[in-house]
């Protein structure tokens, strides 16, 4: 179970990245372009640059905001009965946090459906500064919070940003003809794709070597 946690909610997570940015071309292009000109094209990137790609990490925040890895945290238990928002909660009974329909919440998240990675960084937003992966802001929680987050945070904030990194920088992307995305998901380990992603790479470095 550990092993599938780690590797198959990494890869849908940058499978759902790809399928927003084939979407949103424009988006693409803002991330490629701050990768030419943190890494430039004639090298490979490396974790070191990581620190340096905002945008790219945005796209990841993003990405899992509209599509939560575990669209349902860990159930919780209370101790005792208790009252929240007018219901009552009873003791012992299970209780299922839905991040998915918290952060699609239009009620904190603006235009809360459209692909938008500079919500995490415009200034005036206050989601910015507090939408973290340590699940302090509970508008925000794709990795859980307090005692049972994920034990995997400083891994997957590390490997997602450079995995997809990695993807934009060496190639260009673009969908076979006439093919459209459908963006309808299926919940089994993690929330995937229903139809998997097909993309066309092409290289993007200038120096044909790297691809050796």
């Amino acid at each position: 179970d550990i092993l599938a946690g780690g590797t198959d909610t990494t890869s849908t997570t940058i499978e759902w990245a790809m399928a927003e940015l084939m979407n949103n071309p424009d988006v693409m292009m803002k991330a490629q372009k701050e990768l030419s000109d943190v890494v430039g094209l004639n090298t490979m990137i490396e974790e070191s640059h990581t620190p340096k790609l905002k945008y790219v990490e945005a796209v990841v925040k993003e990405t899992l905001r509209l599509h939560p890895a575990v669209p349902l945290l860990v159930p919780r238990s209370p101790a005792q009965s208790s009252t929240v928002g007018g219901y009552t909660i009873p003791e012992n009974s299970k209780i299922f946090i839905n991040v998915w329909s918290i952060q699609r919440d239009p009620s904190i998240w603006d235009n809360p459906l459209e692909f938008r990675p500079e919500r995490f960084l415009d200034d005036d937003d206050e989601n910015n500064e507090r939408c973290d992966f340590k699940g302090n802001y509970f508008h925000y929680l794709p990795f859980g919070s307090g005692r049972r987050v994920c034990a995997g945070v400083p891994l997957a904030e590390r490997m997602l940003t450079y995995l997809l990194a990695s993807l934009l920088h060496s190639f260009d992307w673009k969908l076979p003809l006439g093919e459209k995305i459908d963006m309808s998901e299926t919940f089994v380990i993690a929330l995937r794709r229903t139809k998997p992603l097909f993309g066309i790479p092409s290289p993007r470095l200038v120096n044909s070597n790297l691809y050796m």
